[in-house]
Formats: structure tokens, C-alpha cells, sequence
């Protein structure tokens, strides 16, 4: 048979396995493209709600029915007239119970606008028709408004709420478990490795407060970020405003607009807000995900030195060949997603300041990502945290390799000599250890030959690679201190 001919059997040109993709599939979690939206939709719900296009649509409707009510109650904007309690209610009403079934309408609006903020004013519109009351107004919907003014709200109160209501939640969980962690092992003793080799000694609690540290620093930086927001216009000074209403404090009252939207007002725009405090945030949260990369791999590292024991799961599997496993998935997991989290959080945080003198539109599209940078960080935070879940110290692991590793007391003991000016410290414990495996007889041989005062010798000989931990365990308690 030739080889074209073996070719064709083993890679026919049409897999009988071919799915006709002109027929449509029902989305749900197994037909999603995303896996935020597929294998790990049941984790982020919450996100999904802020940063789904019903999400979007949901906010960009907060905004115009804010503007709205903020002209109503601008007495100098005498054209419309304040609100009766019953048509504020009604507006009100829109933004609470927005369902699923007013965002298909508004998308079906779209599909003939092709513009999807005009949309969602054409929805209000529609809906104000059925009330006397706001039906002769209804053209003051999005009045002097340019797209941005309504998008950039929008996102930035999606961002307050995904940061408050679902990310910081997670952090607080994270720092929970880590200090109660750090303070029950605050005492256990354990090598270090620096550069993977044996080094001076130091608690698990320690360096599990480290972590937590670490990442409370990073807390505090997220939660003094602003959220800015404008609302000026087409190119941010309130042109088509004041080319209507002249005499009127416009400034004053976007101002009021945004800040009643719980968001902090920025005068100085082109047609878009700057995006700077979303790339501040975007930073934030790289940094983050990196000191708890750094704290994955670490656990990882742990874990396969048996430092850290597994705790098994009655039926689950570790690995489909090998039954003995006991995989430590969860911190690779985390490790995974957090590498994608951060590789958004990057591209959004350098992308979306930029834009093309006063407005181009390649912020619009890379803005829909930032639920997906969110969905990739609190993802990988539930999975380390799961595997926090599952691991517990072998304090018997890790006293074995402590008493294997009597040579790292060769840092204490020539420290003592270079007190007492005993000659060539340094190099006299080189040649004693670098290199070597060392045991107690041959370290307490060499400390009974100094020539130092006798306490301090008593005192070296007493010295354990296990008592030699400096004050890593009152630093280790002294965590909760440190908020």
C-alpha cells in the first residue's frame, strides 16, 4: 500500500466525528467557549451577574435613569419637570428588577440600531411611553450624553461592586485561613531553602505570615483606589450642554451625578475617562496574584517534599494510571489561572489609557474582557484556597529533615567566633560544611574546640537545627497585630 494511501486510512480528509457546525448548540456549561462560563461557571456567579452583557446593559440603565432623575431635579433645567414620587419609583423600579427578559428586548432593539447604548435608551423610551407622566419627556432621555458618558459609569460601578462584593471577600477568606494557619504553626520549626538548598532554619507559621503580609499591604492599596467616572460629553467640555442651556451649572451637576453613583468625578477628559484607575486596579490586582503565585508554588513545593500531607477524598482520583496519588491540584489550578488572570490584567492596564487623540473605539472591546480578568483571579483564589483546605503539616517530615541538616548551625557558630575574634571564622566553617552533610557528634566536636568564653560555648552546643529559628515564632504570632 503506498504512503498516501496509509496516509488517507489513518487521517481520512472527514472525520466521521465531524460535528456539522452550521447546526446551532444550546449554551450551558458544556457548550461554552469560556471555561469561566463552562467547567467553572458554578464558581462565579457573582461575577457573572456584574460583567455578563446582561450585567452591562443592566448598569448602562442605572446611568440613564440617574441622569434623568438629575435633570428633574435641576430646578434650573426648567424643561423637565420634577418627578411625582409614583414616576421615580417607576424609574427606580427599571433598575432593580432589570431581568433577563428587558435585556432581550433591549438586545432586540439592537439588532436593528446596531449601536448598543442607544439601545438601552431606545428601551427607556419605550417603557417611559406607557406612563403620562414621563411620555412628553421622553426625549430628554440621554440628553447631551455621548456613549462613553453612559459606558464609563457603567464599568467603573461593575468594577466597585465585582472589587467589594465578590474579590475582597475572597482576599478576607484567604488572609483568615493563612493567619490561622501561620499562628497554629507559628513554633513548628522547619528548613529553609534558599536556592532549593538547605539553609538556616525558620517556622511554617513564619513563612506563612509572610504571605499574609504581603498580601494585607496589597489590600489596603486596593481598597484607597478610586473609581473615577465623567459625564461631559462628546469631547469633555460639556459642548452640546452649554450650547443649550448657557447659564447652567453643567459641571456642578454631572459632578453630583457620579458621585451619587458612588464614584469619585474626574473634570478632565477627552470623549472617554482616561481608564488610569482601571489600570491602577489592574496593577493591584497582578500584584496580588503574584505574592499568591509565589505562595502556590511554594505550597507546591511543600507538598512534594511531604512537609505538607493531602488530605484524601473518598472516590476521587489523582491520577487515571497511577492509584496511589494524591495530586496537589488545587495550587497548580490556582497557579494556571492565575498566569491568565495576570496576563489580561497586563494588556488591560497598558491598553485601555491609550487612545487615539480625542476617542477611538479599541478600548470598547478590550473594556468586555475586564469580567474575564476578574473571573481568572477569584478563580484561582477559590482553588488555592481549597487546597488550603486539604493540607496539614507532618510535623514528623519535617523534624526528619531538620535533624539531617545539622551543617545549617554553621552560620550561628561562626557568627559567635567573629564576636570573640576568633581568626578565619568564616572560612574555618566553610571548610567544616560547604557541601557536606553534617550530624550533631561532628558539629558538637567542633564548638567544643573554640577558643571563646565558656557560656558562649554552653550556649552553641545547646543550639538545634530546631532551636535555631531566631524570632520566627513571635513574629509568626504576631500577625494578627499587623491588619
Amino acid at each position: 500500500m503506498s504512503g498516501f494511501a496509509v496516509s488517507r486510512l489513518l487521517f481520512p480528509l472527514k472525520s466521521p466525528f465531524a460535528t456539522n457546525h452550521a447546526l446551532p448548540m444550546e449554551l450551558s456549561p458544556l457548550t461554552a467557549l469560556s471555561p469561566l462560563d463552562g467547567r467553572y461557571a458554578g464558581r462565579l456567579a457573582g461575577l457573572r451577574d456584574l460583567f455578563s452583557e446582561y450585567g452591562l446593559i443592566r448598569h448602562r440603565l442605572e446611568v440613564e435613569v440617574a441622569w434623568f432623575k438629575a435633570l428633574a431635579a435641576c430646578e434650573e433645567f426648567d424643561r423637565l419637570p420634577a418627578l411625582t414620587r409614583d414616576d421615580q419609583a417607576f424609574l427606580d423600579g427599571l433598575v432593580a428588577e432589570f431581568s433577563i427578559d428587558s435585556a432581550r428586548r433591549i438586545k432586540e432593539i439592537e439588532a436593528t440600531t446596531n449601536h448598543d447604548v442607544k439601545a438601552v435608551e431606545y428601551f427607556l423610551k419605550e417603557t417611559m411611553a406607557e406612563r403620562p407622566g414621563l411620555a412628553d419627556n421622553r426625549e430628554l432621555v440621554h440628553f447631551a450624553l455621548t456613549s462613553e458618558d453612559v459606558n464609563n459609569l457603567a464599568y467603573a460601578r461593575m468594577l466597585n461592586k465585582g472589587i467589594v462584593e465578590e474579590l475582597d471577600p475572597l482576599l478576607s477568606a484567604m488572609d483568615r485561613k493563612l493567619e490561622g494557619l501561620a499562628v497554629e504553626t507559628a513554633g513548628l520549626s522547619m528548613l529553609s531553602r534558599t536556592h532549593g538548598q538547605t539553609a538556616s532554619p525558620t517556622t511554617l507559621g513564619k513563612e506563612l505570615a509572610n504571605t499574609v503580609f504581603r498580601l494585607r499591604r496589597q489590600r489596603r492599596e486596593i481598597a484607597r483606589l478610586e473609581y473615577p467616572g465623567k459625564l461631559n460629553g462628546a469631547v469633555g467640555n460639556f459642548n452640546a450642554h452649554f450650547a443649550a442651556c448657557p447659564d447652567l451649572d453643567w459641571p456642578g451637576l454631572a459632578r453630583e451625578t457620579v458621585e451619587g453613583l458612588g464614584l469619585v468625578w474626574n473634570p478632565y477628559t477627552t470623549q472617554i475617562e482616561p481608564h488610569d484607575g482601571i489600570a491602577e486596579l489592574c496593577h493591584a490586582l497582578i500584584r496580588v496574584n503574584t505574592i499568591l503565585l509565589d505562595f502556590a508554588r511554594d505550597a507546591w513545593g511543600y507538598v512534594s517534599l511531604g512537609y505538607f500531607r493531602q488530605k484524601t477524598v473518598e472516590g476521587e482520583v489523582g491520577s487515571s494510571t497511577m492509584p496511589h496519588k494524591v495530586n496537589p491540584i488545587d495550587f497548580e489550578n490556582g497557579e494556571g489561572n492565575l498566569g491568565l488572570a495576570n496576563a489580561l490584567l497586563d494588556h488591560l492596564a497598558i491598553k485601555l489609557p491609550i487612545s487615539r487623540w480625542q476617542r477611538d473605539l479599541t478600548d470598547s472591546t478590550v473594556q468586555r474582557s475586564l469580567g474575564t480578568a476578574l473571573g481568572y483571579s477569584a478563580l484561582a483564589w477559590t482553588s488555592i484556597l481549597k487546597g488550603l483546605d486539604r493540607i496539614a503539616p507532618d510535623e514528623q517530615r519535617i523534624a526528619q529533615d531538620l535533624d539531617q541538616a545539622w551543617e545549617v548551625l554553621g552560620e550561628a557558630i561562626q557568627t559567635v567566633m567573629r564576636l570573640y575574634d576568633v581568626p578565619e571564622p568564616y572560612e574555618k566553617l566553610k571548610a567544616l560544611t560547604r557541601g557536606q552533610r553534617m550530624d550533631e557528634q561532628t558539629i558538637r566536636a567542633f564548638v567544643a574546640t573554640l577558643d571563646i568564653p565558656e557560656e558562649a560555648r554552653e550556649r552553641l552546643s545547646r543550639l538545634t537545627p530546631a532551636s535555631y529559628t531566631g524570632n520566627a515564632e513571635a513574629m509568626a504570632r504576631a500577625i494578627r497585630q499587623h491588619v
